[in-house]
């Protein structure tokens, strides 16, 4: 059993030794080469030490990383034994994870909910699940929507696009903006400021202060001038929220949200463009894009682990002593490939929501459901706009960008045959007159066939001396499966 509070402080080998990917205590290191591949990696701690492995953050700090289903779910959902409260971690209180350590945005700790515990924890997260409450969620889907539209009509006529940085970048932060009511925010700089300031690059820090510049702004104008948004009503929360703490959480939800629903997005346009099981499914009607979603979130969660859990009382886990202080990583990618919930990778699985893209406990996150929202509405009405799109390269030519946190795909480039943008004016999702959807692509389940009509009945003798008007055509009325993909689109 290993003991992190008694590994050896000596230096590890120099770069370009045989064993750099090994550090003090033969340790595994979640950083430098053999971490490129951290899905690997994570295969390799399981092997050696089970469902919680011993392994090092850059400068050699150590963690333990959670890889087992059972024993993630047992830690976020444990409070009293586990907190995500980064100030008792022993790492950061004697120095060795200083200001200056590379991860020091992931752990630091901040007044939000998502570090909060006992009744300021309650207290901050439920002004942001009030807020939350007050969202028009048929109000965001047509959001969503034109959203999708105008970003398509950008590139539509050229036959080509990148889907990550000409859409999957950028659908999420135009919705999020209108969401928060700051839609005259939302421009090419807010979408590079909110990739770039968490990626711990030279610019990082501006990006930072650009963003929060905007969210600052936006809490004087709301405290000022309320409005019928998340931000007002977070304002307006019994909860009474400074000025400080509406800002950072505004922050939390930006970041977070915008960050997930890219990853997602990119990651389920992905799996289509891919996977011809996936698409057959989608155009044969066996699978529609929530459940798309859904197999995605499984498969490449948007955000493969979180930094992190801190032990308030020695405990165990996973067979392993864990030391009051002690600091843990929420394994998500590893906990979703856990050969005990999933013996068989290539399973389908539909209609079982119980993986750990969103984390649980008392820290789930709170804005699942939009961000679901977006990815389902707007890959919908991408593939909708565009049936014939196909990937450009070869899969094995994708790139991704890979941190301790998440995988970004590079880009998807894509063809498809150039179309005439679509007028942003007309009701989301209807189609100019003469122009039906296509046929060959079906993205929801089809709607059921039409009943027989009836067998006509016979006619009832009138007196002669009575003289009947015929009958006015009654109005056909909408079958129950179409009401409800009418309302799912916005209609």
């Amino acid at each position: 059993m290993y003991d992190p509070g008694m590994y050896d402080p000596t230096p590890g080998p120099p770069p370009g030794c045989p064993a750099h990917g090994m550090g003090p205590g033969g340790l595994r290191r979640l950083y430098g080469p053999e971490a490129e591949d951290l899905g690997a990696l994570y295969e390799k701690l399981r092997a050696e030490h089970g469902n919680v492995a011993p392994a090092l953050l850059h400068n050699d700090v150590p963690i333990w990383v959670v890889l087992g289903h059972t024993e993630n779910l047992h830690m976020v959902r444990t409070p009293s034994q586990y907190t995500r409260d980064s100030r008792i971690w022993n790492p950061l209180r004697d120095g060795t994870a200083g200001p200056d350590h590379p991860l020091m945005p992931l752990f630091a700790w901040q007044p939000i909910c998502a570090m909060a515990e006992g009744d300021e924890h309650l207290r901050l997260r439920g002004a942001v699940m009030g807020a939350m409450s007050t969202i028009d969620h048929r109000g965001i889907r047509r959001s969503i929507n034109r959203s999708t539209q105008l970003l398509v009509n950008r590139f539509c006529e050229d036959g080509s696009a990148d889907l990550v940085s000409q859409f999957a970048e950028h659908l999420p932060m135009a919705v999020l903006c209108e969401i928060l009511g700051m839609p005259e925010e939302y421009n090419d700089r807010m979408v590079h400021s909110a990739r770039d300031m968490i990626k711990g690059t030279e610019t990082a820090i501006a990006s930072n202060e650009y963003v929060m510049g905007a969210l600052n702004r936006l809490t004087l104008r709301r405290r000022a001038q309320p409005q019928d948004d998340f931000t007002s009503h977070l304002i307006r929360h019994p909860a009474a929220l400074t000025d400080d703490e509406v800002a950072q959480h505004l922050r939390l939800v930006l970041i977070a949200a915008y960050e997930a629903t890219t990853n997602l997005i990119a990651n389920v346009l992905r799996m289509v463009l891919t996977d011809p099981r996936f698409r057959a499914q989608l155009n044969g009607g066996q699978m529609t894009v929530p459940e798309a979603v859904e197999q995605s979130l499984w498969d490449e969660p948007p955000f493969s682990a979180v930094l992190g859990y801190f032990a308030k009382q020695e405990t165990e886990l996973g067979g392993q002593r864990i030391r009051k202080g002690d600091g843990l990583l929420l394994g998500i990618a590893p906990g979703n490939v856990d050969p005990r919930v999933r013996p068989d990778l290539t399973a389908n699985m539909q209609g079982n929501r119980s993986h750990l893209a969103f984390s649980g406990g008392p820290h789930e996150c709170p804005g699942q459901d939009i961000g679901r929202a977006i990815a389902d509405v707007g890959v919908d009405a991408l593939l909708m706009r565009l049936p014939d799109v196909r990937l450009a390269c070869e899969e094995h030519e994708l790139r991704w960008t890979t941190s301790i946190s998440s995988r970004h795909m590079v880009e998807l480039p894509v063809t498809f045959m150039a179309k005439p943008p679509q007028d942003d004016t007309q009701q989301p999702g209807a189609h100019p007159a003469g122009r039906r959807p296509r046929a060959d692509w079906q993205v929801t389940t089809p709607a059921p066939a039409p009943e027989p009509a009836p067998a006509p009945q016979p006619a009832t003798p009138q007196p002669e001396s009575e003289t009947v008007a015929p009958a006015a055509e009654p109005e056909r009325r909408l079958g129950a499966w179409q009401r409800f993909v009418r309302w799912w689109r916005g209609y």
